[in-house]
């Protein structure tokens, strides 16, 4: 049976749930309607505590959104008329409203929530809460908690399959990626994997799991039919030490032969070819890359440099930096929205 928000052992979800309420029944400011696929771009920004909107072609900042504090994971519905924000000093999701770029409603979570997605029938979001050591799965209409999901410590990186029964979970502590049961919402298996895991893909045959870690400077790939370690990856741009490889982000292209590492302290981002493991080429953008996104057409590669404030943007065919953006405060999450569809991924 489900388990509302409002129990006992959730009183501290009262004060997140009124704000949501709240934002609902707001009147919006006087703006200019967005209509889906205009190629904007939205990043989040841990420090100032807003999205920050680009021109998807100037690429000039066109508007600046406030949410709840610490916004970090994003992830659109597949309509992209909802972008689901996770904020992590307040406990929420904020929801904002794609052709009115604004916050509308907000969804009460656990403490600290990081990265989150939805099933692909847009009825289920799942959110890693960091410092509550689970992963909430909530039914997004009414707002109520479905299951609550132990994990390893500081979860972060989530991942549902297409079919929406299964979905992956990263412990940062654990160094385990946890294979979670969406219906019964218990873990049906672990993998460890190198130190620190944060992000995830997945190939589009659903064999194999991609996996950044962080602090062992690694990618690993597993098998997803046995749910063990295939094989690892290493980063060493030239120049760099070892404790200076520090991925992060992942991105795989459409065909899934390639894969665009983000490498933290090494200030690069690396593209790996997928078939034979090995690394294309070394791209010099801006201080410690995060979060990574392509455009629909894999044109262009947007990675947000958490510790420069900017935004690279980055051609793909020549794997050349265009320009750096400014943007605000630790950028942490890009997307762009010129891609109506479901993901699988939090980002």
């Amino acid at each position: 049976m489900a388990n509302s928000f409002w129990t006992p052992n959730r009183r501290s979800l009262l004060k997140a749930g009124a704000a949501g309420a709240a934002l609902a029944g707001a009147p919006l400011a006087t703006h200019t309607a967005q209509a889906v696929g205009t190629g904007r771009i939205y990043i989040s920004h841990e420090k100032s505590h807003e999205l920050t909107v680009l021109d998807g072609t100037s690429f000039q900042v066109v508007k600046r959104i406030k949410t709840s504090r610490r916004p970090r994971g994003m992830v659109f519905n597949p309509a992209h008329t909802l972008l689901y924000v996770a904020c992590g000093d307040e406990d929420v999701v904020d929801i904002i409203d794609v052709a009115k770029e604004a916050v509308v409603d907000a969804i009460p979570t656990g403490p600290s929530p990081e990265v989150l997605t939805i099933s692909p029938d847009e009825k289920t979001m799942f959110i890693a809460n960091e410092e509550d050591s689970s992963m909430w799965i909530i039914s997004i209409e009414d707002k109520v908690l479905l299951h609550e999901v132990p994990s390893g410590a500081e979860p972060e990186g989530v991942l549902v399959v297409p079919d929406g029964k299964i979905v992956y979970l990263t412990s940062e502590v654990a160094d385990m990626i946890h294979k979670v049961d969406v219906a019964r919402g218990i873990i049906l298996d672990n993998v460890v994997v190198g130190t620190r895991p944060r992000r995830m893909r997945i190939t589009p045959d659903q064999r194999e799991l991609w996996i950044s870690c962080e602090l062992s400077g690694e990618v690993y790939i597993v098998d997803v039919a046995s749910y063990k370690v295939t094989d690892v990856i290493n980063f060493l741009p030239p120049g760099f030490r070892r404790v200076d490889v520090t991925p992060v982000g992942l991105e795989m292209t459409a065909d899934g032969k390639k894969v665009w590492v983000t490498l933290g302290r090494a200030n690069h981002v690396a593209v790996v070819d997928v078939a034979t493991r090995k690394i294309d080429q070394y791209i010099l953008v801006g201080s410690r890359p995060w979060g990574i996104t392509f455009t629909s057409d894999e044109k262009t590669a947007l990675v947000a440099n958490c510790l420069s404030d900017d935004l690279s943007i980055v051609d793909i065919a020549s794997k050349r930096v265009l320009r750096s953006v400014p943007t605000g405060r630790v950028p942490y999450t890009p997307l762009v929205n010129d891609r109506v569809g479901w993901s699988p991924v939090g980002n």
